[in-house]
């Protein structure tokens, strides 16, 4: 059996299928919430230390790190890392051949 191969767009949720707009905000938040986890476990936070931190329930936390991505606004996120003592900047890069203008 032979195995057919598609290559990948670079943005998951877009080859899942989400429209373009929807995949860029998706990919967006997950890359904010890993942060968020990456965090959490560096500095062995326990669920209610996190959320005390972040100013967030206990339940909130334990839904941030099972990656309940729906749960999560770009905001609350950026918020979230601020409170870590993060900072967060944005890049916008064009893509080539993308960008139309009127």
């Amino acid at each position: 059996m032979k195995l057919k191969v598609t290559p990948s767009t670079g943005n998951v949720f877009r080859d899942l299928g989400f429209r373009r707009e929807e995949a860029e905000h998706l990919l967006v938040r997950a890359d904010l919430m890993i942060q968020v986890q990456k965090l959490i476990a560096s500095r062995r936070l326990k669920q209610r230390e996190a959320a005390k931190k972040l100013g967030v329930s206990q339940p909130r936390v334990s839904d941030l790190l099972r990656g309940r991505i729906d749960l999560f606004s770009t905001d609350a996120l950026i918020d979230m890392l601020a409170r870590l003592g993060a900072r967060v900047r944005l890049t916008v890069k064009s893509r080539p051949g993308r960008l139309k203008v009127a």
